[in-house]
């Protein structure tokens, strides 16, 4: 009996230890979390793929801010949006072309949004990609790609490059510059950027002159120094992650592969690349030790962390500081390859 009750003291010191391990956000990430808590999500992990992608978003939150502080909720406005579809792997895939205003030629961004590859769409991810064209002056390609259950691993890859295949064709028909390209995205999408930049070399494409990668899946471990620290962490956290795995992935062996565990890839000759992550974030360590590993292949990179905010704090610069800082920072890392 008292081996069982000291063993459960060491697990629940254990669990309290690892609690006081992850960080507080600041206030105005604080904000937007407590209204995502507001909203009444449910777990995503409890959730089937149909139901997660009704729940309530970081970005329906960030709204809500924003109307509580009786600021205005309308998107940010860009010279031109175009919903229309265009070439994916297995048939037409969805796309948002955002354009400053003016003639061009511009600097063209295909982006990629985040979601796990099973949850969200360009819908939901659309602050960053008209922030972006505001800042870095360029047309922002903005795709939806298949997501699993239903469609599993490669097929977001797969569709990936092939949106990237048809940027590089049909970029002057945008009123952009076929060569002054880049791949960006988030979370899943920043994944995808990279794993893109890789296809095009291996491929013999033309290669993008920057990788934008926010806060990206770079890896398939979820038994990293950031995953242990923000096990538990909102609106991202380790049993999420498992799911989406569970949810993509064919099997376990899918996480080595290297379009997944790109830590491990090989990813010399690949374009200047930015990365951004966020230290309340159990992908905080993907993206640092991707870093590193461009590094040490010769990539010319750099890398931000932002302490005090989470996982989704990109595209936040209305009601979040240091997401507007972040935004900058990507917007003239790009604007630097294009030659702006």
């Amino acid at each position: 009996m008292w081996k069982s009750l000291t063993f459960a003291l060491v697990m629940v010191a254990a669990a309290a230890a690892a609690a006081q391990t992850q960080a507080k956000p600041d206030a105005d990430m604080k904000a937007v979390l407590d209204q995502l808590a507001a909203l009444g999500g449910k777990p995503t992990e409890s959730l089937t793929a149909a139901e997660a992608r009704q729940q309530p978003t970081p970005a329906d939150a960030a709204k809500a801010v924003l109307d509580k502080q009786g600021k205005s909720t309308a998107p940010q406005a860009v010279g031109r949006v175009q919903d229309r579809t265009i070439a994916g792997a297995a048939g037409p895939i969805p796309a948002r072309v955002y354009s400053p205003a003016g003639t061009g030629p511009f600097p063209v961004l295909l982006y990629f949004h985040g979601g796990g590859w099973v949850i969200a769409n360009l819908k939901v991810y659309d602050a960053s990609p008209r922030t972006l064209v505001a800042l870095a002056n360029c047309i922002v390609v903005s795709v939806d790609y298949r997501q699993g259950p239903e469609h599993k691993f490669p097929a977001a890859h797969d569709d990936a490059n092939a949106a990237y295949a048809w940027v590089v064709k049909n970029a002057a028909s945008l009123h952009g510059d076929p060569k002054k390209i880049a791949v960006g995205g988030e979370s899943a999408g920043g994944g995808l950027a990279v794993a893109v930049a890789i296809a095009a070399r291996d491929q013999g494409l033309p290669a993008p002159v920057h990788v934008m990668s926010v806060y990206p899946i770079a890896g398939g471990s979820t038994d990293t120094a950031s995953y242990r620290e923000n096990a538990t962490a909102k609106p991202l956290n380790k049993a999420m992650m498992d799911w989406f795995f569970d949810k993509y992935l064919r099997s376990a062996a899918d996480r080595k592969d290297p379009r997944i565990d790109l830590v491990n890839a090989n990813l010399k000759g690949l374009p200047p690349t930015t990365i951004v992550t966020a230290q309340i974030d159990p992908l905080r360590s993907d993206g640092q030790t991707l870093a590193e590993r461009l590094k040490t292949a010769g990539v010319e990179v750099e890398a931000r962390n932002y302490d005090g905010v989470t996982h989704e704090f990109f595209g936040m610069g209305a009601v979040v500081a240091k997401a507007k800082d972040a935004e900058q920072f990507v917007a003239d890392r790009l604007k630097s390859s294009f030659g702006n």
